[in-house]
């Protein structure tokens, strides 16, 4: 899975920089949205496998359920910083601001502030059962922000194109494609991390155990 997540890195590469015309408007700057996107969008994805794995441990008590929550959190929360910082540079060259309260920023940087409270939360709470019942709980309260993000560019007048909908149909059929390749490959190294980090955090909970007495 990581050398898959690394191969379509590489090829996404050539996408971005090769295949894909230069935008008129903003020139090479505009390609950060290859960036931005993938980073965004699998950043919610990140926060609904915590939303299904904390519903899936509240059920089964199995704590590698708690384990994929947490790893995903983690991933999740750099994706969405990544993509707060990529699009304020992306804002100042096409609004001509570094940060403007448009809804689907306001909603991201709430999220951002949610999902990093429940890390905290985390390290804060000495009892490993009680940890896990409420981070569990926590995880599937906050997705309640999560569909809010995704849709606040389509639900509210917002500054801020909604790619795939009637504001966002002006993309070149190369750049369109690029998008899509950049997503996929995105998605294969998250997919990699995720695991890679799950498994970390098992052999981290294993350790532990052994100095248990």
């Amino acid at each position: 899975m990581s050398a898959a997540g690394a191969a379509g890195l590489i090829i996404a590469q050539y996408f971005i920089w090769v295949y894909a015309p230069v935008e008129v408007t903003m020139g090479l700057l505009q390609k950060i949205f290859y960036f931005h996107l993938p980073m965004a969008w699998w950043g919610l994805i990140c926060f609904f496998v915590v939303f299904c794995a904390s519903i899936l441990f509240l059920i089964s008590r199995n704590p590698l359920m708690d384990r994929l929550a947490q790893a995903s959190v983690e991933l999740g929360l750099i994706y969405s910083t990544l993509a707060l910082v990529t699009g304020s540079i992306w804002a100042k060259s096409a609004w001509n601001t570094w940060w403007t309260w448009d809804p689907r920023l306001s909603t991201a940087l709430v999220m951002w502030f949610i999902y990093a409270g429940y890390l905290v939360l985390r390290q804060a709470i000495e009892n490993p059962v009680k940890m896990r019942f409420i981070a569990a709980v926590l995880g599937i309260v906050a997705f309640l922000n999560v569909p809010l993000v995704f849709l606040s560019a389509r639900m509210w007048r917002s500054i801020h194109p909604a790619v795939f909908g009637s504001r966002g149909g002006g993309l070149e059929p190369e750049m369109l494609t690029t998008v899509f390749v950049c997503i996929g490959a995105w998605g294969l190294m998250t997919a990699a991390i995720v695991l890679f980090r799950t498994r970390q955090l098992e052999l981290k909970s294993r350790v532990r155990n052994l100095f248990i007495f």
